[in-house]
């Protein structure tokens, strides 16, 4: 679809418009950018993507320190945007509310759970949008979408004033339409000054990663490798997972998936337990059948979980170098069509199991992760993703914009 002639009611993407001036003046001076509705906006009630949630609780009282950031900086807010509910989604199919837009692909889904602004921004509506990743929730609406997804090292950017997930996982990033806004956007939330090298020592191509894709995703994605390998030349090298990690993670990411999903769940548990169980809301059935594994979890998995997380966590941060980086498609998939949800399983080869295989990465080693829009496989976007060690935020976005500039020139 032509993005310059999207409207906003065509996008299905905003919850709310409205027009919140910047605060002052900076690195974001012109840009416009959305919130998702997980993030509160001062005088406007933060909804979650669900009308239960919505009618329970009051009106923000002040800004989310990420929307101060922004407005602080000189960007200009034009709304929030739709999630799925609870932000407990890959997909972006909201019962409620609708689905977003997808202009890169309008018969599949825009990837959740930071659908809204996912597709505010690949409409062309806004410059940038905050949206917030859990198990995935900014880089596969960044695949599915064909934009620049950016989730942060954990705990690197304020979470005060967004709704919580699972605690230990939740992050806040952005989705932009360029590689030049999203830096601009993360170094105002990360209060850092770019870095002076875009020289990776190492990007490690992760064998298993590629392995997990479908064959259409990983022939779209031979060609970005193959520029990687002519951009950085002998820094581009094949990685098993068994060298990532010491210990049981043997060749497959299936010890992965389940550790986060132990995790995930039980922090879910904890913090919404209590509030589904006296709300009794109604949810959406692919929300309702997610909220089913919660209910399942067997509890006496957790200790176990957090010490493996931990021991993968040391591993990878000791294994990269300040300058290494790791390369993994963003997404095993093509984005699933609208109104065929894949079913929800934590195990075997579907959909769900595969993605969190490979968003799962980066929330149970803390690092910072972007999704290039690099490729595309029968016309439909396909994401390839860089991660970096911990803290190690600015280089990520140094790379990332270096090859903005060479990868399709």
């Amino acid at each position: 679809m032509n993005r310059s002639t999207i409207t906003v009611a065509q996008s299905n993407a905003f919850v709310s418009t409205f027009d919140l001036s910047p605060t002052g003046s900076g690195a974001l001076d012109g840009l416009r950018f959305a919130v998702k509705d997980t993030i509160d906006v001062a005088g406007f009630k933060t909804g979650c993507g669900n009308p239960t949630w919505r009618d329970s609780h009051p009106p923000a009282v002040a800004h989310a320190v990420c929307v101060e950031q922004l407005l602080r900086a000189g960007a200009h807010c034009v709304g929030k945007t739709v999630s799925d509910e609870l932000a407990l989604s890959l997909l972006g199919e909201n019962q409620f509310y609708g689905t977003p837009l997808n202009p890169r692909a309008p018969d599949r889904v825009p990837g959740g759970s930071s659908s809204g602004s996912a597709s505010a921004v690949a409409c062309g509506l806004v410059d940038f949008a905050l949206g917030t990743d859990t198990g995935g929730s900014i880089r596969v609406p960044a695949n599915n979408c064909g934009i620049w997804g950016f989730r942060p090292s954990h705990d690197a950017v304020s979470v005060a004033g967004v709704n919580p997930l699972a605690p230990s996982f939740d992050s806040v990033g952005v989705l932009a339409q360029s590689a030049d806004v999203l830096a601009k956007v993360a170094r105002v939330l990360l209060a850092s000054a770019p870095v002076s090298t875009n020289k990776p020592a190492t990007i490690h191509v992760i064998r298993e990663g590629f392995a997990l894709a479908d064959a259409h995703v990983q022939r779209a994605l031979s060609e970005p490798i193959r520029r990687l390998r002519e951009i950085f030349g002998g820094a581009v090298r094949e990685l098993s997972v068994r060298e990532l990690v010491a210990g049981d993670a043997g060749d497959s990411f299936a010890k992965w998936v389940d550790t986060f999903c132990v995790i995930q769940w039980a922090e879910i548990k904890s913090g919404l337990g209590a509030w589904i169980a006296n709300a009794k809301p109604e949810f959406g059935p692919e929300i309702a059948a997610s909220f089913q594994l919660v209910d399942q979890l067997d509890h006496r998995l957790v200790a176990e979980a957090m010490q493996v997380r931990e021991q993968y966590s040391r591993s990878l941060n000791q294994f990269l170098g300040p300058e290494d980086l790791l390369c993994i498609p963003t997404t095993p998939a093509l984005a699933p069509l609208k109104g065929h949800p894949p079913p929800r399983s934590s195990s075997g080869s579907g959909y769900y199991p595969r993605t969190l295989s490979l968003t799962g990465v980066a929330g149970i080693g803390r690092l910072p992760q972007v999704s290039l829009p690099m490729a595309e496989a029968d016309s439909v976007p396909v994401g390839l993703s860089l991660l970096a060690r911990h803290g190690q935020d600015s280089f990520l976005l140094e790379v990332a914009k270096r090859l903005a500039k060479q990868a399709w020139s």
